[in-house]
């Protein structure tokens, strides 16, 4: 294991896709990453300019010319469904009364709304963009006893309502698209980390976000928006740089306090402030620059109350003392994400070809769960030269426990207190791997289909629960 963890964050590393290109049909979420992975114009305008919106092909691209009218007023109105399925096909470790063997299926609908107020109202440079979901489901690794690599990416929060708001904020952008400047109710996980690419697979670990990116539950990320605002400059065209506030509140992911997504709190609740800042380089390498690479690195310093996963408040092995948790006010994060296009077909579109990605986390170890996380994989679209729309793709993963998680429940174990096992644990957790192949079929313009499998190692990062082999699929349906 120590091999494989090594190979995948040296790969993470050094590895070499397109953004836009190689975005799943149906995920309409990620229009604010696709744009900042878009480099300037040779010659940018010095004027207030919002950049196009982005305009998937859909299964009703301009109804009864509906679509064709309102983005002629600068109106864009995005809708997609998403349906994941996943089942393990082996029996669960023995002896554990609530694991079984069994499947589940969860979905969303997601709703956008996109609106160049210069183009409406002539506003110079000032765009909105409201995102909205239901969502319905779980996810079928809580049978088999992993709570950390969802087997599904949609899940849980989102409110069990007809409508959940997920983001509304407003932003300016100025000189010609090189400053931007942001505020409202966002999340930090969609502006920073953020990669259209993640969601060619099904696997929570990476659909979305790195998973240790967001090791707590004071990180905002899709569906739970957040009071926030931030600033993005691009000093060159193939570089930027970009930083943010965002204001944690308590309980944003449940459902008891924030059903509907609606609930636009005051001071109350907000629990302290998330900074991330981030640098990246955006190049287009090659010949006829087809080659398109996305290299970021960012950190982020956290300034609310997490508990210590070793020590309590009077610096003691928690474990043995059984008191309350020392309680740091200060935390942080840093990461390092790479993906490049490596090889296009001569002559072919910029949609296919091959694109390797990778990336490393690190937490602070004093209140991480996951110390870190490494990912490679690759996507490869029009693997079949007759269907240069479909695309294999494969991702390896391996995130590594806390030492002072490790060592609190190690105690707890020596002690026979399983009961106060943390993380729905059921033994020591220690390491984690996860792997993904699947493969996308376009069915139809806007319609995709991508059977799935996923194979566990140490699920939950406990060595005493058997390896679980996954079966499912992912559909998208882009409709408008």
């Amino acid at each position: 294991m120590r091999f494989v963890a090594f190979t995948v964050v040296i790969g993470g590393l050094i590895s070499l896709s397109s953004h836009a290109q190689t975005i799943p049909q149906g995920d309409v979420n990620y229009d604010a990453s696709i744009r900042v992975g878009k480099p300037l114009p040779a010659q940018p305008s010095n004027r207030p300019l919002v950049p196009p919106f982005q305009t998937p092909p859909a299964v009703l691209p301009d109804f009864f010319g509906t679509q064709a009218w309102l983005r002629a007023h600068g109106i864009y109105f995005l809708m997609a469904t998403t349906n994941e399925f996943s089942g393990a096909v082996n029996k669960p470790t023995p002896g554990i009364v609530r694991y079984r063997r069994g499947a589940s299926n969860s979905g969303q609908v997601s709703t956008i709304l996109h609106i160049n107020w210069d183009q409406l109202a002539g506003i110079p440079g000032f765009a909105t963009h409201t995102v909205f979901t239901s969502r319905y489901g779980t996810t079928a690794n809580r049978m088999f006893g992993d709570w950390l690599g969802h087997s599904t990416e949609i899940y849980g929060g989102g409110g069990n309502v007809v409508v959940h708001l997920v983001m509304a904020y407003g932003e300016e952008n100025l000189l010609g698209g090189r400053l931007v400047l942001s505020g409202g109710r966002m999340s930090e996980m969609s502006d920073f980390s953020s990669s259209p690419l993640f969601c060619n697979f099904i696997n929570n670990s990476l659909c979305g976000r790195p998973r240790a990116i967001s090791d707590n539950d004071y990180v905002s990320r899709y569906p739970s928006g957040i009071w926030a605002t931030r600033i993005r400059y691009r000093p060159s065209r193939y570089t930027y740089i970009q930083a943010g506030v965002y204001f944690p509140e308590k309980s944003m992911f449940s459902s008891a306090y924030n059903r509907s997504g609606f609930r636009f709190s005051g001071g109350s609740a907000v629990m302290g402030k998330s900074i991330p800042v981030e640098f990246g380089w955006e190049p287009m390498l090659g010949a006829k620059h087809k080659l398109a690479g996305h290299y970021k690195i960012g950190a982020r310093l956290m300034a609310v109350p997490l508990a210590d996963n070793f020590y309590d408040k009077n610096m003691r092995p928690l474990a043995l003392t059984l008191k309350s948790a020392n309680i740091h006010n200060r935390s942080w994060t840093a990461w390092l994400e790479i993906d490049q296009k490596i090889w296009a077909p001569r002559n072919s579109s910029s949609s296919t070809g091959t694109t390797v990605i990778g990336g490393f986390v690190i937490n602070d170890k004093r209140v991480a769960l996951r110390r870190w996380q490494a990912y490679l994989g690759f996507i490869n679209r029009g693997f079949i030269r007759s269907r240069p729309k479909d695309a294999l793709n494969f991702i390896g993963m391996y995130e590594s426990i806390a030492a002072g998680v490790t060592a609190t429940e190690a105690a707890y174990i020596n002690t026979g207190a399983m009961s106060r096992l943390p993380n729905r644990a059921t033994g020591l957790q220690t390491n984690a791997a996860v792997f993904e192949v699947n493969y996308q079929i376009q069915v139809t313009r806007g319609v995709a289909f991508a059977p799935d499998y996923e194979i566990f190692f140490n699920p939950n990062a406990q060595k005493n629960l058997r390896t679980a082999h996954v079966l499912g699929f992912k559909s998208t349906v882009q409709i408008f």
